[in-house]
């Protein structure tokens, strides 16, 4: 085994020496790497899809995971998990335990289940993707808390502030099984399979082996509009017809005015040349899950 570790994840403390520990006590011994000057995380598994090892563990959030999982997609190899991040959205869904003990153990017992990958323009994300107002607060967040040294909920907070004031809409062509769709937009949000959209599992997935994708995008609706959408989803309100559409699909084309676009994948931002061709990609990568998950 290898485990690509990152440090800087779930917050304050190493949690290496722990890991070494639980691992130890079920007789295996993985070789820990983790990301330099020389090498980042997507180099570190880049490698490690060339070694001989057939399961490789990515030990952090889900930046880390996605990080990883694009290296294996596709491959012979296994993902294991250890969900030491602050959300650990992918872990949740799957029924990965949160806490360390039991996922060395879910690693150690070997269940495997192919899980469907989502993909833009040759970009894999485990998670979702979207454009819109989303990556603009993700992109300003990251330049306060790096020009500003401001810790990441201030920078996120104020990063809102200035999207919401500033407030772009996206005029989109949206292209899938022969219809498409002209739409002025705050935002375009693409999961990997479909996603709870309202109540107490409000961003959660039923299952991750569906073979589709789910597009969400809100109505032509200002600032306001897009707080009552957050707050009707979050009590479990929400009006397909008032408030948003949704589409279950295979892939989908994405036109707009605009030669490039911020597009944000498992929380990570990067400028994309349009026009974007999302796809969805069956049962793309091996996961060790408890057994109770496993779909087959």
């Amino acid at each position: 085994m290898i485990v690509i570790m990152n440090r800087g994840a779930g917050g304050p403390g190493d949690p290496q020496a722990r890991i070494v520990e639980l691992f130890a006590a079920l007789g295996e011994t993985p070789r820990i790497v983790h990301p330099n000057d020389d090498q980042d995380i997507a180099a570190l598994a880049r490698e490690a899809a060339e070694s001989s090892e057939q399961v490789i563990i990515a030990a952090g959030g889900d930046g880390t995971i996605n990080a990883v999982a694009s290296e294996l997609a596709g491959t012979d190899k296994t993902l294991g998990v250890l969900p030491i991040g602050t959300l650990n959205h992918f872990a949740k869904d799957l029924g990965i335990p949160l806490d360390l003990e039991t996922a060395v153990g879910t690693i150690k017992e070997g269940h495997t289940a192919a899980v469907d990958t989502g993909e833009v323009n040759g970009r894999i994300f485990i998670n979702n993707s979207s454009l819109g107002i989303y990556p603009q607060i993700v992109s300003r967040r990251e330049a306060q808390q790096e020009r500003l040294a401001r810790g990441k909920w201030p920078a996120f907070l104020w990063a809102t502030v200035q999207a919401f004031r500033r407030f772009p809409f996206l005029d989109l062509r949206v292209t899938f099984e022969g219809q498409q769709l002209l739409r002025r937009t705050a935002f375009l949000f693409v999961g990997n399979n479909e996603y709870e959209i309202a109540g107490f599992k409000l961003g959660s997935r039923s299952c991750l082996n569906a073979g589709r994708l789910g597009l969400y995008f809100s109505h032509g609706t200002g600032r306001l509009g897009l707080i009552r959408l957050a707050l009707h989803a979050l009590f479990g309100r929400v009006d397909q017809a008032k408030d948003f559409e949704a589409f279950c699909v295979p892939e989908a084309r994405i036109e707009t005015g605009h030669r490039r676009l911020l597009v944000a994948r498992d929380g990570e931002v990067e400028e994309m040349e349009t026009p974007l061709h999302y796809r969805i990609r069956p049962g793309a990568l091996r996961v060790l899950v408890p057994k109770e998950k496993i779909t087959g």
